[in-house]
């Protein structure tokens, strides 16, 4: 080979490896409040903490926030902002409402983090360290949160309807949805633990109990003393849609492998949590991730962090919003 020819491709790798650098620098980083808000993240986990003293459930509910917030248009706080007279927003959708909690801590790490680093920190970081915050709260593992998110301006309803997984997906509709988004099948059961706490409303998982498949009777994977227990709690043909139960009864604001061991008993509580029992590979990591909790505690912190960076705004592109319901004007 040619010293010209060695040249050109060494010239060819530095080229490559710089271009590579450029687009790091410009994804997210960890500590990117370090010099222009120190606080950022400290006084977010203060009101994660104050939130979840006057109420346990905001912790699932920031959990899910943040899941909801990066399936729909990416991680970009567009989950938080208000309908208007002229569009319904994410927050007002089926899939979000009356279920989605925990806006009321968020509003106010705003407000302080305004107070003392007016226009900085960017709504969809607020949801994201939240999250972590939150996770860690309630026995998870707590993990480095990479920020500089910057915030939508858009959020649609029907957007939310169609980006957000139905408790009544197969395993095979669920793989799919988490691989147009970017995640593996892995990632996806290791995700689905989240479902470890908080609660759900009866409507999302009545059908097991009542209609399962058009028929009078009961989903038949489901674990009969469950179902049982389930339709005491979720009368036939109640109107009252305020009716919630525990998502994992044994353990609903502890972060732990109880999920697994519910589904293992055939307790998973919607169609999307037993289903993953029907294929033999994430069957396998059902059990793995039942068997071992600090694996299956890192696997979630990991999967957390990859979900965080879906469809991000950086740089120069959308804004960061002084009130994380309105879009600035």
């Amino acid at each position: 080979m040619s010293s010209k020819r060695v040249t050109w491709l060494s010239l060819t790798w530095v080229l490559v490896f710089l271009c590579l650098s450029v687009e790091l620098e410009a994804q997210l980083q960890v500590g990117f409040y370090r010099t222009s808000c120190g606080l950022a993240e400290f006084i977010v986990k203060d009101e994660v903490r104050k939130g979840f003293i006057r109420d346990s459930g905001v912790a699932p509910g920031l959990v899910r926030m943040h899941f909801h917030d990066c399936f729909v248009r990416g991680c970009d706080g567009s989950v938080l902002i208000d309908s208007t007279p002229s569009n319904t927003a994410e927050k007002d959708s089926p899939a979000n409402n009356p279920s989605l909690r925990g806006f009321e801590v968020i509003d106010s790490a705003k407000a302080r983090l305004e107070a003392v680093c007016k226009g900085v920190v960017s709504c969809a970081d607020i949801v994201a360290f939240a999250a972590r915050d939150s996770v860690e709260i309630t026995g998870g593992l707590g993990y480095d949160v990479p920020a500089g998110r910057r915030d939508g301006r858009i959020s649609l309803a029907s957007e939310a309807s169609t980006n957000l997984p139905p408790p009544t997906f197969t395993v095979d509709q669920l793989t799919q949805f988490f691989s147009n988004k970017g995640l593996t099948q892995d990632e996806m059961v290791t995700l689905s633990g989240a479902h470890t706490i908080g609660r759900s409303h009866c409507s999302s998982f009545s059908n097991r109990l009542y209609n399962f498949n058009g028929t009078s009777g009961q989903d038949p994977t489901l674990d009969p003393q469950y179902a049982a227990s389930l339709k005491t709690q979720c009368p036939q043909g109640s109107t009252n849609t305020n009716l919630v139960v525990p998502m994992n009864p044994s353990s609903p604001s502890i972060t732990d492998v109880g999920y697994y061991v519910d589904v293992l008993r055939n307790r998973g509580l919607f169609t999307s949590d037993q289903t993953l029992l029907t294929d033999t590979t994430t069957a396998t990591q059902v059990r793995q991730n039942a068997g071992n909790p600090f694996l299956w505690k890192n696997k979630f912190a990991s999967a957390m962090v990859k979900m965080g960076q879906l469809g991000v705004l950086i740089g120069e592109a959308g804004q960061i919003r002084a009130n994380c319901r309105v879009i600035n004007s």
